[in-house]
């Protein structure tokens, strides 16, 4: 192939990440790997997120044993993000000024503080609910400013606008293939040790994406000048965001999900103990298999050559995890319950992929920190679904709060299909 240098014969045939720049062309699907800048940011994800989710598992599980309360588990959820919810349209002002990669390596160094704090206390023996639910408080204050910069470098990161959409594809990727492989390995770690163990090993993973993030070499991007008060620089992100017609519609249905979609990871531990009569290692699989749904759904994602029809999969994916709660309320085992939750994994990535990409496609360059924190803001409605649907669930019980979060799902998927223009589906 011409302007395609000559390899040896099994190079061609098996490409290696390495962290070298000169690698050689790889699959059409792996193709954001080229930019050497998210190879090493890829890589270093990809050990990183496996301990994250681990710590998501082990977190939720300790909390059950614990209390025996689903409300403790849904306050979990809660503590965790509700600081996004709240911090993170400001954190945006912040990330249009800074710069992102700086903030990013900052926020990892602080999480993998408070991953060794949950270690510590848990392995000691010295953790109590309301330690958990701090803990899990301070991390979500870091995530407030972590993820509007982690969304704000994808654009850097890839290098190449052509590259955009298969960056954000493959962050969904890994995030869930860890997503498919961490709750089990926790699972058994739990089952084997502890969830203080788990803990540890999520504080170990960070070492690796920091290592990445060392390596990383972006221009100097020129921050903007910092004279308007940041609650204009807030204001003017939101108009902005009201009257682009595709950043609006995006920016209304990505909180309905962030609200009701996820219940599902909540009431695991639920349906795990009181529904299919299972143990730390069957809440593993059934959050793996969520992962497998995921999985499968982003690498669907990975086939498209084009922005073009986005919004027609937005309001699939709400169809397809939708219907995956509503199915959930109905299972009474196991076998069941798994191609549910993997229903309810694929239709969240397909909705959330899909919704970062459009929004990543349409922003102004000097506003993308403010649009991606509203983004942020969006998926984090999760921490109050978390509450509501902890509280629903130790009222009425958990099919009945997981029927109706799918409802509200399938309801949201109609609404945005009738909102949606011909021409964008």
């Amino acid at each position: 192939m011409e302007g395609r240098p000559k390899t040896h014969p099994c190079t061609r045939r098996h490409f290696i990440l390495r962290w070298s720049p000169n690698l050689v062309t790889p699959p059409r699907f792996l193709r954001a790997l080229s930019s050497p800048n998210y190879r090493r940011y890829f890589i270093g994800q990809c050990v990183s997120l496996m301990g994250n989710w681990m710590t998501t598992t082990a977190a939720l599980w300790l909390v059950y044993q614990l209390s025996g309360d689903p409300w403790h588990v849904g306050l979990v959820g809660f503590a965790n993000q509700i600081p996004v919810l709240i911090l993170a349209p400001f954190a945006g002002v912040w990330v249009d000024r800074l710069d992102s990669l700086r903030v990013v390596r900052f926020t990892q160094i602080l999480s993998m503080l408070q991953s060794a704090s949950l270690a510590v206390l848990a392995l000691t023996g010295h953790m109590t609910v309301p330690l958990l639910i701090a803990l899990c408080l301070v991390q979500g204050v870091i995530n407030a400013l972590d993820w509007p910069a982690r969304q704000a470098l994808t654009y850097p990161l890839a290098g190449d606008p052509a590259l955009l959409e298969n960056v954000i594809v493959l962050n969904s990727i890994i995030f869930n293939i860890a997503r498919l492989i961490g709750p089990a390995v926790a699972g058994l770690i739990i089952a084997a040790t502890s969830p203080g163990v788990c803990f540890a090993v999520d504080a170990v993973t960070y070492l690796a994406v920091l290592l990445a993030l060392a390596g990383v070499r972006i221009p100097a991007r020129t921050t903007r000048a910092s004279q308007a008060h940041p609650l204009a620089d807030l204001r003017e992100g939101v108009r902005y965001a009201l009257h682009h017609p595709t950043i609006r519609r995006v920016l209304l249905m990505v909180p309905v999900i962030g609200l009701v979609g996820f219940a599902h990871s909540i009431l695991a531990p639920v349906f795990t103990g009181k529904i299919y009569h299972g143990d730390a290692r069957m809440f593993g699989f059934l959050l793996s298999a969520t992962g497998i749904g995921a999985l499968l759904a982003g690498l669907s994602l990975t086939l498209r050559s084009s922005p073009a029809g986005l919004e027609r999969i937005v309001a699939l994916g709400a169809v397809i995890g939708g219907t995956g709660l509503v199915g959930m309320a109905f299972t009474t085992s196991f076998l069941s319950g798994l191609p549910c939750f993997a229903a309810a994994g694929a239709g969240g990535v397909l909705v959330m992929a899909s919704s970062n990409t459009l929004l990543q496609a349409s922003v102004d360059h000097d506003k993308r920190g403010r649009i991606m924190s509203l983004f942020t803001t969006g998926q984090s409605m999760f921490p109050v679904g978390s509450l509501l649907t902890g509280a629903a669930a130790s009222a009425f019980g958990a099919p009945v709060a997981i029927a109706v979060c799918g409802t509200i799902c399938l309801t949201a998927a109609a609404i945005f299909h009738r909102s949606t223009p011909r021409t964008a589906g």
